[in-house]
This record gives C-alpha cells, structure tokens and sequence, in this order.
C-alpha cells in the first residue's frame, strides 16, 4: 500500500510571521487546538531552547504517547514535523509528516498549503484506507483550529 499523502489550502487573516510563529510555538497549540474534537490532548516540547530543526516533542493523544521532531524549518516559510509510534516491542508502526507551507497574500493574510505523509508498515498497511479517512479528519480539524485562532483573535 502506498502512503497516504494529502494537502488542505486555506487563507489565515494574519501576516506570515505570526502564523510561523503560532505554528513553531509547539506549546502553544494546546491554546488554539483546545476544544477541537482532535485525537490530540496535550502537547509538550521536550529539549529545551527555541524551536529548531531537531527540537523534540511529545504528543499526548486517545492513542497514547507520540514522540516527534521538528524535521525542517526555513522561517518563514515552511515547517515539517516528524512524528512516529510504535509497538510495545519496539517496531515502526506509523510515521506521519505533517508540514505547512506559508505564502503571504493580499492584505496582510496568509496563504497556508498544510501538507501530510502518514506511512504504516506491517500488518498495519491493511488499514491504510481507514487510516486516509482519519489523516483527512486530524489535518482538516487542525488547519481549521489554526484558521480560527486567528479569526478570534481578529474579532
């Protein structure tokens, strides 16, 4: 089975380096992520210092903990997490890599491509058309959040 690979466009009232900003800020999307219906409960950094390339993190989520890694990041303009889970033995089971993309646009906006790669290995490829619909769901509800945290904020 092939990865899922995905990309979800919206236009963010706010100019680039703020949408960077919140997007780097790994913290901080327990702010604007809060009340979504997202698997995600809560997330931490976990090595100090700003946010960078190789800056760790962990996600706490209905389906337990996720580690991950900021695996590039070219400000302002992209962002590419790195995000992985495995079996209680140890073996791969899923890797995703959820990135944006960021454009400005007319009037102090911000044009947001958030693309996604999620890749399952052994058995669990066999769900790989379930895992597309879930993929789909998580990314839509998280640019969405990310959208209206800035249309909160505008208002």
């Amino acid at each position: 089975m092939k990865p899922v690979e995905l990309e979800l466009e919206r236009t963010i009232p706010a100019p680039i380096d703020q949408v960077f900003a919140r997007l780097v800020d790994i913290e901080g999307h327990n702010d604007w992520m809060a009340g979504t219906k997202s698997m995600l409960k809560h997330t931490r950094q976990t090595s100090p210092g700003e946010p960078a390339v190789g800056t760790t993190f962990v996600d706490e989520t209905r389906q337990g903990s996720m580690p991950g890694e900021i695996a590039e990041m070219e400000a302002p303009h992209t962002i590419v997490f790195h995000w992985w889970e495995t079996s209680k033995s140890g073996r791969l089971t899923f890797e995703g890599w959820p990135s944006y993309h960021l454009q400005p646009s007319r009037d102090g906006e911000t044009l947001v491509r958030h693309r996604a790669k999620l890749v399952s290995y052994g058995v669990w490829r066999l769900g790989t058309p379930l895992w597309r619909r879930l993929a789909v769901r998580e990314r839509t509800i998280t640019i969405d959040a990310l959208k209206a945290s800035f249309e909160r904020q505008s208002s």
